[in-house]
């Protein structure tokens, strides 16, 4: 038998009270007459003060299996996501062996269906074994099992324009899209954090911005000469951003993301040599960062992806030219936004909607996602009670790995309950094993 909840007195998009009741996988009521069509064992959940959200939508994870399960498998990684409100995820493709084909994306798709915490959306590599020189079977992977729709080499640049060029056009066949990391190699050989005043002062090779620029710009020509979609992957740079609003004021086909991180964290945390901090693109200055903030501000920067990259300790705790780039992020992400965007009065709970649910989900072509909050649309739905305050220990994540560059900082805002097509994934915060068919009992102190 399905579940019923019955969320009393929640704010969806942060508006007026409503009761709220969801049913056979979608929402079934909305306002005051919701409780009175609830069955005899509906699950009741106190929503004074929380906010409903749809289900977040991450575009861009690692999730690492096949291949590095020491850093993450996609049972552990989308279980974090759960935690972090998130209802669905795409998997990058630098796996291994990397998702180039049919069916290796229909293996993490498989994977995903099978850990059931979120809808597992794979990402198709670019290029043969992400090495640049190939395309990959990008039609084998549109038409798997797993429907492909977001294609990237993210970790290396398709750097090529001849291949970039042909990727656009065979995606543009399917309403594909190209998702780009954005760094021209000869311009990063060797580098280790940011190009700038800190990385002159302590001794570190540099990572110039114009290396996102440059591949930005010739890109986002690309796909203006092709017509097809292009999407920027963690673009981090003021003037990455000038470029995205120049290319959308010529009504080219172009959308971008940025990370928490790169909406938090500046390169002066470099100093101290800690590898948590290393990550690629690496974190920029204090100007870069408010020019990030302004862009997603005013929709030049589409959406908000984690680009959650877990690492084994080993892989982090090591001098700093040793370490692996990447960080975690699925559990912080809406906390960071809210810190950042919200309670700066830069957006509102409906932007962050559209930042991290609705668009990501349009640009991933993912189609029972993102969706409303309305009658008849599907329960995939998150509860946020913005008034928390939370101390960040990545031990006590649901992730396998623990290299959160917000370690030990308080975030606002705490997931109360995500569900997945009206099946709760997690309840007052806490997941819901439903491993044996049936719901965890724990955490339920706002259940009625």
């Amino acid at each position: 038998m399905t579940t019923e909840y019955l969320l009393r007195s929640v704010a969806p998009l942060g508006g007026e009270p409503v009761d709220v009741l969801l049913a056979d996988g979608v929402v079934a009521a909305i306002g005051p007459d919701a409780g009175s069509r609830a069955g005899a064992d509906v699950t009741e959940i106190d929503g004074t003060g929380l906010v409903l959200l749809p289900g977040l939508v991450d575009l861009h994870t690692h999730l690492r299996e096949p291949g590095r399960e020491d850093a993450e498998t996609v049972l552990s990684g989308t279980r974090a996501a759960a935690l972090g409100g998130f209802t669905a995820v795409h998997a990058m493709a630098n796996t291994t062996p990397t998702q180039d084909t049919a069916g290796v994306v229909e293996q993490v798709w498989r994977l995903g269906r099978d850990a059931g915490w979120v809808d597992v959306h794979p990402v198709g590599a670019v290029s043969v074994g992400l090495e640049g020189e190939h395309l990959a079977e990008l039609g084998a992977m549109a038409g798997s099992a797993a429907r492909v729709r977001v294609f990237s080499d993210d970790g290396r640049c398709v750097h090529d324009p001849v291949l970039m060029r042909r990727a656009l056009e065979y995606t543009k066949a399917f309403d594909g899209v190209v998702a780009q990391h954005a760094q021209e190699p000869r311009l990063t050989a060797g580098a280790q954090m940011h190009e700038g005043v800190v990385s002159a002062e302590i001794g570190l090779a540099g990572w110039p911005a114009v290396a996102e620029e440059a591949i930005v710009a010739r890109d986002v020509l690309l796909a203006e000469h092709v017509g097809a979609r292009l999407h920027v992957c963690h673009l981090s740079t003021a003037g990455s951003v000038e470029i995205i609003r120049w290319a959308k004021s010529r009504g080219i086909a172009v959308t971008a993301e940025v990370t928490p991180h790169h909406l938090y964290l500046t390169d002066e945390l470099v100093r101290g040599y800690d590898p948590v901090f290393k990550v690629n693109p690496p974190l920029r200055t204090a100007a870069d960062v408010e020019a990030v903030r302004e862009g997603l501000a005013d929709g030049t920067i589409d959406i908000v992806a984690t680009d959650h990259a877990p690492h084994p300790r080993e892989d982090k705790d090591c001098e700093w030219a040793a370490a692996a780039f990447g960080m975690t992020g699925l559990e912080t992400a809406l906390s960071v936004v809210q810190e950042t965007m919200v309670d700066t009065g830069r957006m509102t709970w409906a932007d962050v909607a559209r930042v991290l649910s609705t668009t990501p989900a349009e640009i991933g072509r993912v189609a029972d996602q993102g969706r409303p909050v309305a009658v008849g649309e599907p329960a995939n739905l998150t509860l946020v009670d913005p008034s928390a305050r939370r101390t960040v220990v990545p031990e006590e994540q649901g992730t396998a790995s623990v290299n959160s560059p917000f370690r030990g900082r308080e975030l606002p805002g705490a997931v109360v309950a995500t569900f997945l097509r009206g099946r709760a994934t997690v309840l007052d915060g806490i997941p819901q094993d439903d491993a044996d068919g049936s719901q965890r009992a724990a955490g339920r102190a706002r259940l009625a």
